[in-house]
């Protein structure tokens, strides 16, 4: 594969503001970005209007600005890519590999479930004709030969995503999706707008590891390049539950009086990369960047 120039990003949902557990992956892409001498963009995943909260988007910006993150060129949004999702779907039907699915929750509720914890789907669905006027989903066809990829801080990842998924959801009519707009699912959105910003790495959640496969199945499927991967270890709560907005976890502040390095430093912690004894931001983020790039020298695979 041709070598191409760095480029990272940072894609929060909107559902709320970032929390400690938001700021290992912020921290994390951003300092791989500077280490590697990259661009680092900002999107906003808002591809779930009916999850997101009003003001979020902004308060994620306040609060990145106010411990130091500084993006590449505007920010962007996932609903402004609805078009790109469009002639990427429309790509997977002209090459056979949508189908109609008609099922409700409740017909899925017997499915077997996977180590991933989806439900694993039958095919049950595949003879039918795609009538977008009956159906409550697209899915996307998958094949029996396992998906490989690495991941740079796990190694080699291997699934099989007839085990693991079975044929997955790629778009939703507003009817099923609960809103006023048809909803193209997370697996499609993401890898094609990874593809379209010039996304060569990604680095993310450790609870995203599990959809890894299915977008570089998209990836191949639309012979669009794959971006590099790498997830870092998630943030827990002391019963070992991932620390998240919808349990609760409370905003990083940004009061002015609020200072943002101990935050930053616990966060360095996390990932392995020590401590920083720097009392303002810039010193902060030369040691950071310092402490990560040493960091990625113990990493299983490079880049």
């Amino acid at each position: 594969m041709t070598s191409r120039a760095y480029v990272g990003r940072f894609a929060p949902s909107p559902t709320g503001p970032l929390h400690a557990g938001s700021l290992v992956a912020a921290l994390a892409s951003y300092l791989d970005a500077l280490v590697h001498g990259g661009r680092w963009l900002l999107r906003i995943d808002d591809a779930d209007l009916s999850r997101v909260q009003n003001g979020a988007a902004d308060t994620i910006a306040a609060q990145l600005k106010h411990y130091g993150f500084v993006w590449h060129g505007n920010i962007t949004h996932t609903q402004d890519s609805r078009p790109a999702h469009q002639v990427a779907l429309d790509q997977l039907q002209q090459q056979g590999l949508l189908y109609t699915c008609q099922c409700s929750r409740a017909d899925l509720a017997s499915l077997p479930t996977s180590y991933l914890g989806e439900r694993v789907y039958d095919k049950r669905c595949e003879a039918h004709p795609i009538t977008l006027n009956l159906t409550r989903a697209l899915r996307l066809r998958v094949v029996e030969t396992p998906i490989t990829f690495t991941d740079r801080w796990s190694g080699t990842q291997k699934q099989s995503l007839t085990h693991a998924v079975g044929d997955f959801v790629v778009w939703r009519p507003a009817s099923a999706a609960g809103s006023q707009d048809d909803a193209y699912n997370y697996q499609l959105t993401m890898p094609v707008d990874d593809a379209a910003a010039g996304v060569t790495h990604v680095v993310r959640g450790a609870d995203l590891l599990g959809n890894t496969a299915r977008q570089c199945y998209v990836l191949d499927q639309l012979c669009l390049a794959r971006p590099h991967y790498l997830h870092v270890p998630l943030v827990t709560t002391a019963d070992g539950v991932k620390l998240s907005k919808q349990h609760g976890a409370p905003a990083l502040p940004v009061l002015p009086s609020n200072d943002p390095i101990p935050w930053l430093n616990q966060t360095l912690v996390h990932l392995g990369c020590g401590v920083s004894s720097a009392t303002h931001l810039p010193a902060f983020w030369r040691d950071a960047t310092a402490a990560w790039a040493r960091k990625l020298t113990q990493l299983p695979h490079l880049p």
